[in-house]
């Protein structure tokens, strides 16, 4: 693959370096092209998990569990065929509550990856159901860092992170973190100032790989050599849209669970999910386009950079 020549600017995603960084092949079965857990979808919210979990399998991912309240499980699990649905407690309001992680058990421990965020709707909720995942992992014998699955933090998750941080030791080098600018500046404690050296200094703080508006953090090393920044070249205004980010970090998942790196998927995850934009504008202009519109465009656009 093509690498950055200097720490002083940024690489380019551009087709031509993605050609010479090849997604890994589509293998035999659905099971040699890994399993995605996503984790989230509260009863005022499920088309967030939903929109998630698409985004998974129209990147190649084998397998998926969307693990959401469990009032909306059983409408999610019609709305995609192609997934496993399962429950977890809500409080009234229909929100995670954080418990319930033993009825997911198995299928975090066969994981490859895992997303929590799409459609977690409470602040405080999100952060016992980070803290009760990381817990089930310190003490419930649950896979740990050197071996364990990429974990994919999203949405609301991502600002849960910030109370946790000295918590995030078993999550710590195999993190993928998409927040938008807004929640870029959260996880800072400040305003995002300098998008690509705020997005470096989320990803060397939280030991994680970054994707914000196009552009993709390694975390920092001792040398330039170490690190790795790169920049989308391409994308729409109507990706501002809701829903278009659960697409990108269900795209992102979905490539990290067929057996990328962290940063691969993330820089292939992210000029997909702008292309994509691209491919829609170019027919039905460049808004009113939909979120779940972007995750049919995946499959051709793959073809088109991995041959």
């Amino acid at each position: 693959m093509s690498t950055r020549s200097d720490w002083t600017g940024t690489t380019p995603v551009t087709p031509s370096l993605l050609r010479d960084w090849p997604l890994p092949a589509p293998g035999e079965d659905k099971y040699s092209r890994g399993a995605v857990v996503v984790i989230g979808g509260a009863r005022a919210t499920p088309g967030a998990a939903l929109l998630a979990g698409t985004a998974a399998l129209r990147a190649g991912a084998g397998k998926i569990t969307l693990a959401v309240a469990e009032s909306v499980a059983a409408h999610i699990g019609v709305a995609l065929p192609e997934c496993g649905a399962l429950g977890l407690p809500e409080n009234a309001a229909g929100s995670l509550t954080g418990n319930g992680l033993e009825l997911i058990s198995s299928y975090l421990d066969r994981a490859d990856t895992i997303l929590v965020g799409p459609g977690l709707d409470d602040p405080e909720l999100t952060g016992e159901l980070l803290r009760a995942l990381l817990e089930r992992e310190e003490h419930d014998g649950g896979p740990h860092s050197q071996g364990g699955p990429a974990v994919v933090i999203d949405a609301y998750a991502l600002g849960a992170l910030v109370p946790l941080e000295e918590q995030l030791g078993p999550w710590r080098g195999r993190m993928i973190l998409t927040p938008n600018p807004t929640e870029a500046g959260i996880l800072l404690g400040r305003d995002v100032r300098d998008l690509e050296a705020d997005v470096a200094e989320v990803a060397k703080r939280f030991d994680a790989v970054v994707s914000c508006q196009g552009v993709i953090s390694l975390p920092s090393g001792n040398a330039p050599e170490d690190s790795g920044l790169w920049k989308i070249t391409t994308g729409y205004g109507g990706l501002g849209t809701s829903g278009s980010g659960d697409v990108l970090a269900g795209a992102i998942a979905g490539l990290r669970a067929r057996g990328t790196s962290d940063a691969q998927a993330a820089c292939w995850g992210t000029h997909l999910h702008a292309a994509a934009a691209d491919r829609l504008a170019s027919k039905l202009g460049p808004l009113g386009f939909l979120a779940r519109e972007l995750a049919d465009q995946l499959p051709a656009l793959m073809v088109e950079l991995n041959t």
